[in-house]
C-alpha cells in the first residue's frame, strides 16, 4: 500500500464543499492568531473542527485550554486531536486487535477439534485395516460400509474446516485493512499524504539511533507563505501544500523519508549520502522544481509563477541527537532566509568549525 493510494479516515470528517471548509477555515485562522496558536496540522485541524461547533465537549476544553494557559500547550493540543479527530481511528485499531484475538482463539479451536477428528478417523482406518488383514472375515459388508461412513464424515468435517479458514482469510484481510487506515492516520499527514511531525520525529530517532554515517536532514519553508494566503486564500495554499507534497513523494530517493512538519515546513531524512554536496544538490533540485510550479487561480485563471521555497541542510555527525540536528537544520534554513530566500544553505560541520 502507498502514501498516495491510501487516504486517512480522518479526511470524512471534513466533508464540506470547498467554499463551506474556507469560510470555516476564516473562522478557525483568527482564532488561532487570537490565542497565539503556532499554525501546524494538529491546530488547525482542532480549531477547524472548533468552528465546525459540532462537538460542544471540544468547543468547552478548548475554551478552557486558552483561558487557563498562557501559551496553547503542545501536550494538551495532541491530547485533545486524539480524543476528538483520531479517536474512531483509534477505537477501531483497539477493536481490530480484540477480533484478532478472538480470530485467532476460533481458527486454534477448528484446528484442534479437526485434529481430533483426524485422530478418530485414523483409528477407524486401523480398525477396518485389522479386520481386513484378519485369514476369514465374518462380516466384511459391515467392516466396509464403517469405513465408508467414517470417510464420508471425514470429507464433510474437512469441507466444513477449509469453510473456516476461507471465512478467516477474509476477516484477517478486513483486519489489516483496519489496522493499515488506523495505521495512516496516525502517521500521515491528510493533506500532503507525506508523514505528519510526529512520525517524523519518531523516524528520525530511529535513523540517529542505527548510527549517523550519511545521514542527511533538509528543511525547507515556502517562503511568505502568511501573504500568500491572505493573497488567493487558504484552499489555494493547501494545493501549494499539495504539490510540494507530490513533489518530495516523486523526487525522494531510495530509502528517504519526506514529512510535513507544520504549516509550510516541511523536512527531508536522506540516508546513504557520501558527502555534503549530495545533500546539498539534491535540496537544489527541489528548489528549482519548487520554483518551476504553476498553478491556476481557478475564479481568475491566473497563472501563479512566484512560488520559492528555502532550505536548511544539516548532515548529522557524531553525538548529534534529535534536537541538536534539528536546530542546525533550522538555523540553516533562517541563514537561507536572511540571505534573500529562495536558495539552499548548508550547515557548517561541527569538526570543521573546531578546527
Amino acid at each position: 500500500m502507498t502514501q498516495q493510494s491510501k487516504a486517512s479516515n480522518v479526511l470524512a470528517l471534513y466533508p464540506e464543499e470547498t467554499r463551506e471548509a474556507a469560510a470555516l477555515l476564516k473562522q478557525a485562522v483568527p482564532l488561532m492568531v487570537r490565542h497565539d496558536i503556532p499554525p501546524n496540522p494538529v491546530h488547525y485541524a482542532l480549531w477547524y473542527t472548533y468552528s465546525q461547533g459540532l462537538q460542544p465537549e471540544l468547543n468547552r476544553r478548548l475554551d478552557k485550554a486558552v483561558t487557563d494557559f498562557e501559551s496553547f500547550p503542545p501536550a494538551t493540543a495532541e491530547r485533545l486531536f486524539r480524543d476528538f479527530i483520531i479517536r474512531g481511528e483509534l477505537e477501531e485499531a483497539r477493536a481490530g486487535q480484540v477480533q484478532a484475538i478472538e480470530l485467532v482463539d476460533d481458527i486454534e479451536g477448528q484446528v484442534s477439534h479437526s485434529l481430533i477428528n483426524s485422530q478418530a478417523y485414523q483409528t477407524s482406518l486401523d480398525s477396518g485395516l485389522a479386520a481386513l488383514n484378519e485369514p476369514a472375515i465374518d462380516d466384511l459388508p459391515n467392516v466396509l460400509n464403517e469405513l465408508q461412513q467414517s470417510t464420508q464424515l471425514m470429507q464433510q468435517q474437512q469441507e466444513q474446516f477449509l469453510y473456516h479458514l476461507r471465512s478467516a482469510q477474509d476477516e484477517i484481510q478486513h483486519l489489516r485493512n483496519q489496522l493499515e487506515r488506523a495505521h495512516l492516520a496516525a502517521t500521515l499527514d491528510s493533506l500532503t499524504q507525506i508523514f505528519n511531525r510526529h512520525a517524523f520525529t519518531r523516524l528520525l530517532e530511529q535513523t540517529l539511533a542505527a548510527g549517523h554515517q550519511g545521514v542527511a536532514l533538509i528543511i525547507l519553508d515556502i517562503d511568505h507563505f502568511k501573504q500568500f494566503n491572505d493573497q488567493y486564500g487558504h484552499p489555494l495554499g493547501d494545493r501549494v501544500l499539495q504539490h510540494v507534497g507530490q513533489l518530495l513523494r516523486d523526487l525522494l530517493p531510495p530509502r528517504a523519508m519526506a514529512a510535513r512538519y507544520g504549516g509550510e515546513e516541511f523536512c527531508v531524512i536522506l540516508r546513504d549520502i557520501d558527502e555534503d554536496a549530495a545533500a546539498r544538490a539534491f535540496a537544489e533540485q527541489l528548489r528549482l522544481k519548487i520554483q518551476a510550479l504553476r498553478i491556476k487561480v481557478r475564479r481568475t485563471d491566473q497563472i501563479l509563477d512566484s512560488i520559492t521555497a528555502s532550505f536548511g541542510v544539516a548532515m548529522a555527525e557524531v553525538g548529534d541527537n534529535l534536537e541538536s540536528l534539528l536546530t542546525r537544520a533550522d538555523d540553516a534554513l533562517y541563514q537561507a532566509k536572511r540571505n534573500g530566500r529562495n536558495q539552499v544553505f548548508l550547515s557548517a560541520r561541527q569538526d570543521t568549525l573546531s578546527a
